[in-house]
């Protein structure tokens, strides 16, 4: 099966098809903290965590006050880049073509009154489409979800957890600070209330194997009725001022050469159900920032290199999955 051409269930593919034109992502600040650097759980966050709270390509919110002004300066350097890509084209933006994201740290860790203001001033602007949230399964109380809830009844509301793996050795090692069975029940609260459910998975981390990251794409596609929604496959970046580059740089762990990670990806997508959206099959580390591996910061080489490779190997997204449905 193929979606546009590609042989998964790409993000592009799924925002085209809802809404007949590309949606681009606005990386925006909310101001919080987290409770694994704030002292509740810990003060040295997760172990590849940086400074920036994983948010280092969002607006910052000491520059732009507001969200709006944040929107309106993540749009013009989005509209600038597209410019540059097809200069004079003066293309006609419709509204209605930005997905609202907030990145940075956990962004449901302040009071409600503070998220509900965030949030409507996100979703209420025009230019719009969905509001995208970033943040911990632990940091989900039951009023939290039910302003979620409310949100999404304007516009969708995806919610986007941080799991990075299921197994639990692993998870205390990279001080993740909560067990699978917290993660089961905020997804399962989320998916009652009809909220769209994102997980992110970490592929790399040290001490896991191929084998290991694969039993945790295979429960994400076996996850209640239908599979998570949506997943991010995101490539382990070892960046500056992180223990885990302390780590990296004492021989403690190797990092996955690019022929390896392709064919670890294409392993992974064909584990997962047709109807799962990739949000992405790598990520971006900051240059400025990235230890290890160094070819990920190609991206065009990284993305080229898939097409080839899942070409050459014959591999659609729920390949795996299907068989498994019928063994």
């Amino acid at each position: 099966m193929y979606w546009n051409e590609k042989p998964y269930h790409s993000l592009d593919y799924e925002m085209k098809r809802i809404y007949g034109h590309k949606i681009y992502k606005l990386a925006l600040d909310g101001g919080m903290t987290c409770p694994n650097r704030d002292g509740t759980l810990g003060t040295d966050g997760c172990i590849f965590c940086s400074g920036g709270g994983s948010g280092e390509f969002a607006e910052s919110l000491s520059a732009h006050v507001s969200v709006t002004e944040q929107i309106e300066a993540a749009k013009a350097r989005v509209e600038k880049k597209m410019e540059k890509a097809r200069p004079g084209a003066s293309p006609e933006y419709p509204k209605g073509r930005y997905i609202a994201y907030f990145q940075s740290y956990t962004n449901t860790y302040a009071p409600t009154s503070r998220l509900r203001a965030l949030f409507t001033e996100a979703i209420t602007h025009p230019d719009i489409a969905v509001l995208s949230i970033a943040t911990r399964p632990d940091c989900l109380p039951p009023e939290v979800i039910a302003l979620l809830l409310e949100l999404n009844r304007m516009k969708p509301v995806w919610v986007e957890l941080g799991l990075q793996t299921i197994h639990e050795e692993t998870a205390r090692f990279i001080r993740r600070g909560y067990p699978l069975s917290v993660f089961e029940d905020a997804y399962q609260r989320l998916h009652d209330a009809g909220l769209t459910v994102i997980a992110h998975v970490i592929l790399g981390l040290p001490g896991e194997t191929p084998a290991m990251i694969q039993d945790t794409v295979s429960y994400l596609g076996r996850l209640g009725e239908h599979g998570i929604d949506g997943i991010k496959l995101q490539l382990l970046h070892v960046l500056e001022g992180t223990d885990l580059a302390v780590l990296y740089r004492a021989g403690g762990f190797q990092t996955f050469s690019l022929e390896e990670y392709l064919d670890l990806v294409i392993d992974c997508i064909a584990l997962l159900p047709p109807e799962t959206v990739i949000h992405r099959i790598s990520g971006d580390g900051p240059k400025k920032l990235l230890v290890a591996p160094v070819w990920s910061g190609n991206k065009r080489l990284v993305l080229n290199s898939m097409a080839k490779r899942f070409k050459e190997r014959g591999v659609c997204q729920g390949d795996r999955y299907l068989k498994g449905q019928t063994d």
